[in-house]
């Protein structure tokens, strides 16, 4: 069966964000004033697979090896099926 994964990358509390400062800075230069800036990474795919425990211990082992640092980055994993219609 075919899947859709999602995974949502970001940093964990207490960790320094550069891009998330430097949004806020060039924010700030155009006389925008905001404050608390958070980024995040999503990166979306399809893959095969048995079920959904299946597949998602699969994406969650990609993040633990690849996708992010666990030391540093939380991360959420949102898996849907494919409906193949025919």
């Amino acid at each position: 069966m075919k899947y859709d994964a999602e995974v949502k990358i970001s940093l964990k509390k207490g960790m320094l964000n550069p891009e998330a400062a430097t949004i806020e800075r060039a924010l700030a230069l155009l006389e925008y004033q905001v404050e608390d800036t958070k980024t995040i990474d999503i990166i979306k795919f399809s893959l095969e697979g048995e079920n959904d425990e299946t597949v998602h211990k699969e994406v969650d082992e990609m993040c633990q090896r690849l996708l992010c640092n666990p030391v540093i980055h939380n991360y959420e994993i949102k898996i849907t099926s494919k409906n193949s219609i025919k």
